[in-house]
């Protein structure tokens, strides 16, 4: 076998082993929500306004046994879903947790992310979560995806990042070394490291860390064995992520979780080294957001992983800055919100949200149907508090 060949049958081997992730089958649809996974929230996040058609194609691409693909059924009403897996073990399970919960509108096939031009025609949406850095070649895996994502359409990746998940490698490194031989017995592997965690002082620092970060997931084997006795991984810093990107050939439209990638975060207290990071984005033209995002990651190095999206242009943004513009749109909630109505409630995010008297009451008439002048006709709101529902991600717009 090529060597792309060998690691591709050692993934597979693992994940029939240990089927991942072991969440439980529901006989029901699956509880709450990720945005990321809804068409019309991560449409909005990307492109400030709601999409024109909910009638799409979704790829989730390295499904597993199906607990993303799940949700981006259900989440998608209109939406027909594809899942594709190197584990035919994973895909058994995949297949029964859709069945069971209701999420008929989904096809799987047994393929791995270098042979997805097998599929036929091309998608609105590609989800490729913890799948690329399990590749012999991310470059390949990720260009193979692009070529299948539609124009207009969005990417939503996740990999790994090298800075925050350093003790989970010194710790794959020494499970390795003790199995020796026996390294590729993936039951093996996890009773070493199961030993290895049981045997080391309580003060050691794999020990801590495991302990702070992955000890509730981890006393399942599956979890424990897709972290500390994976055959293949590759972690990235915010300059190898962005060669990944480069290479894709799409648009990096931005992190899903933007609030981490603030500086002030971090230098609020330091107005002058603002300033100085301020000059260093100028002085480095086209690179600069990328030094920004350097900058951060050094400065926060707990960043277990990159969540992103991708688009292909032509993607039409609005900023909503234009008053007539924003005037004549049609708003409505944002389907991912929880508790509400209410003047406090769980956003898009699942951060909790306490609206005023004013923004509730625009909020309860964003009908999908009143544009934003009937709306603001009837309460106390002004159009720069409808530009803060919209930064938070509460609303969405359908432009005239």
């Amino acid at each position: 076998m090529s060597d792309s060949q060998t690691v591709s049958a050692a993934v597979a081997k693992l994940y029939n082993t240990y089927p991942f992730p072991p969440e439980a089958l529901l006989d029901e649809p699956p509880p709450g929500y990720n945005w990321r996974w809804n068409w019309l929230a991560a449409h909005n996040f990307c492109t400030g306004q709601k999409p024109q058609r909910e009638d799409i194609r979704i790829l989730d691409a390295g499904c597993g046994t199906g607990v993303g693909t799940e949700y981006l059924v259900h989440l998608n009403p209109q939406a027909s879903v594809v899942g594709i897996d190197l584990s035919t073990g994973a895909l058994a399970i995949a297949k029964e947790r859709c069945q069971r919960s209701g999420a008929t509108r989904v096809e799987f096939h047994h393929l791995s992310l270098f042979d997805v031009e097998q599929l036929p025609g091309e998608f609105d949406l590609i989800n490729c979560v913890g799948v690329l850095h399990h590749t012999s070649d991310p470059i390949r895996g990720i260009q193979a995806l692009a070529k299948k994502l539609a124009p207009g359409g969005l990417m939503h990746i996740f990999v790994y990042g090298e800075l925050g998940r350093w003790e989970i490698q010194l710790m794959q490194k020494a499970i390795a070394l003790l199995q020796g031989d026996k390294k590729g017995d993936y039951r093996d592997g996890v009773q070493v490291g199961r030993q290895i965690f049981a045997s080391l002082p309580e003060n050691n620092r794999l020990v801590k860390y495991d302990k702070q970060r992955w000890s509730l997931e981890n006393h399942k084997d599956e979890n424990f064995a897709d972290m500390y006795v994976h055959p293949q991984e590759i972690d990235y810093n915010i300059e190898t992520l962005f060669e990944l990107i480069d290479a894709s050939g799409l648009e990096f439209i931005g992190f899903s979780n933007p609030s981490f990638w603030d500086l002030e975060r971090l230098l609020g207290k330091a107005p002058e080294l603002l300033e100085r990071a301020k000059a260093l984005s100028d002085a480095c033209g086209g690179q600069s957001q990328r030094q920004l995002y350097r900058l951060i990651e050094l400065l926060d190095p707990e960043v277990t992983h990159y969540e992103f999206f991708l688009g292909r242009p032509p993607l039409i943004k609005s900023d909503w800055s234009d008053d007539n513009a924003l005037l004549a749109a049609i708003p409505e909630l944002n389907p991912c919100l929880e508790g509400f109505p209410s003047q406090c409630f769980f956003n898009y995010d699942y951060q909790i949200v306490n609206l005023s008297v004013p923004e509730f009451e625009f909020m309860q008439k964003c009908d999908a149907n009143s544009t934003v002048a009937d709306i603001l006709a009837g309460v106390q709101l002004g159009l720069d508090g409808v530009r803060t529902l919209l930064q938070q991600q509460l609303i969405l717009l359908t432009p005239a």
